[in-house]
């Protein structure tokens, strides 16, 4: 079967042309006055947090050297070259990474809890009231904005040195961001089991038991789990302020110039962190497949 094609008048098909020849024109110039504004954005922020490029590349060779010298023994050879020397501490500070580990998994655990016990109070669609919802999500911003370094700190002067520092440190700032991941979860459920459960004249917590919590469960474990492994490098970094674990031999390695001692320490948190990064997304895809990923 034939088709005819209609062909416009020259005088209305070069209209059209020169029509989207402009509106091309007007695109562009849009995204490279976009891109100028950019720029000109990036030089001012740059000015007002004192960034000198110059500075950059004038002193860049001693950040270079300085990773030279963490792969350099005290007798001038490669780490790589006597391993036993390197890891003269292994047991020590295999040691201390496992009361890193220790510290994270009861922070998250903890931080976990109370940010299920909140997150129903802070989602709009569960929450029940208005004034409710506003304190609850204020308090879940606070204990996330402050970073978990600041609250380790805090702590450190209030219980002293050790372990309970990080783990209250690590507790408060991992019940903001779960909090906050499990209120968006929350949110995005389907409400049409919740009002099937009311219409039974269920309360408001047999609702969120059967209508929310088996929609949201994978997810809540998933970003647990996820945090989890945030958490390990969090607590080393803690250790910086006394809090236990690892990072107070990091630091101490730091500050008395043992370069090898350092890389060394680097290296096992290193793989800690990849062997936890490994397991948990097994775990997450064994528990819940594709849908219990975040």
């Amino acid at each position: 079967m034939a088709s005819a094609v209609s062909i416009l008048p020259n005088a209305q098909l070069a209209s059209l042309n020169e029509a989207y020849r402009k509106a091309v024109a007007r695109k562009r110039l849009r995204l490279a006055l976009g891109a100028a504004l950019f720029v000109v954005l990036l030089v001012v922020a740059s000015v007002g947090a004192e960034v000198n490029l110059r500075t950059l590349f004038t002193y860049f060779g001693n950040f270079v050297s300085y990773f030279d010298r963490l792969l350099k023994l005290d007798d001038g050879n490669r780490v790589w070259t006597n391993i036993p020397e390197w890891f003269w501490g292994f047991r020590k500070w295999l040691l201390m990474l496992g009361e890193t580990l220790l510290i994270s998994y009861v922070g998250t655990l903890l931080g976990a809890v109370l940010g299920f016990a909140l997150n129903f109070l802070a989602a709009e669609n569960t929450s029940p009231a208005p004034w409710l919802r506003f304190a609850v999500r204020r308090l879940l911003e606070f204990v996330r904005t402050v970073p978990g370094i600041v609250f380790a700190l805090v702590f450190v002067m209030a219980f002293g040195l050790g372990p309970m520092a990080g783990v209250l440190a690590i507790a408060l700032h991992s019940t903001g961001a779960l909090g906050k991941l499990f209120t968006e979860v929350v949110e995005n459920a389907d409400m049409k089991p919740v009002e099937g459960i009311r219409s039974t004249g269920a309360s408001w917590l047999a609702c969120m038991r059967f209508g929310v919590l088996p929609q949201v469960i994978a997810g809540y474990a998933s970003y647990t789990l996820l945090r989890f492994e945030i958490n390990v490098r969090e607590a080393s970094v803690m250790g910086f302020v006394g809090a236990g674990g690892i990072g107070q031999e990091l630091v101490v390695a730091i500050r008395k110039f043992y370069y090898s001692d350092v890389s060394a320490i680097l290296v096992l948190i290193i793989v800690a962190v990849f062997l936890i990064d490994i397991s948990t997304g097994w775990l997450r895809a064994r528990l819940f497949g594709a849908e219990g990923r975040p």
